[in-house]
């Protein structure tokens, strides 16, 4: 277990079954507002598949953040290979549903990816980049220890410019 890994938050690798999850997650307008707004069925099914596959791919891993004490789904986190400005980095992301947030479950679980990424070795960086006006999600980069290189405009979804910071994580520090 490492140092800020708590007992009752565990990561599951992202499985066959968790479209439920995906949905909740990325196709609710609530839970989207940072990104562009819902995915349609036909994407979330795409994008389910896409997950599964990611570790057998080498690129990432995409998880399901999971309640031991209930066994229940809460929430994403994950991280994937990414180009990023003429250099191979990691980037991260994650989504916690509204009724478990605000209890550290993100900052948890996305602490458990850092150690997995450092200890894969691939890149030295990891990158997050949360839109401007998400606090939360601000806020965990900030307590992780990420630096803040800046805001850019960043196409996501496709088609869809939103202003973002850049946050940074020395993965060898």
């Amino acid at each position: 277990m490492t140092s800020r890994e708590i007992p009752g938050v565990r990561l599951e690798p992202w499985a066959e079954g968790d479209l439920p999850l995906l949905t909740k997650l990325l196709g609710d307008p609530e839970m989207t507002v940072h990104l562009g707004g819902p995915e349609s069925a036909e994407k979330l099914a795409e994008r389910q598949a896409k997950y599964e596959r990611l570790p057998d791919s080498g690129t990432g891993w995409m998880f399901k953040i999971v309640d031991e004490e209930t066994g229940e789904a809460v929430g994403s986190v994950g991280y994937w290979d990414k180009t990023w400005r003429k250099q191979e980095v990691y980037e991260t992301g994650w989504s916690v549903l509204p009724a478990f947030q605000g209890r550290g479950i993100a900052v948890d679980a996305t602490s458990q990816v850092i150690a997995r990424a450092k200890s894969d070795g691939k890149h030295r960086y990891l990158h997050a980049f949360p839109s401007v006006e998400n606090g939360a999600s601000n806020a965990i980069c900030r307590k992780l220890g990420f630096t803040l290189l800046g805001a850019l405009d960043f196409e996501y979804p496709p088609g869809h410019t939103m202003q973002c910071n850049d946050w940074r994580l020395d993965l060898q520090a």
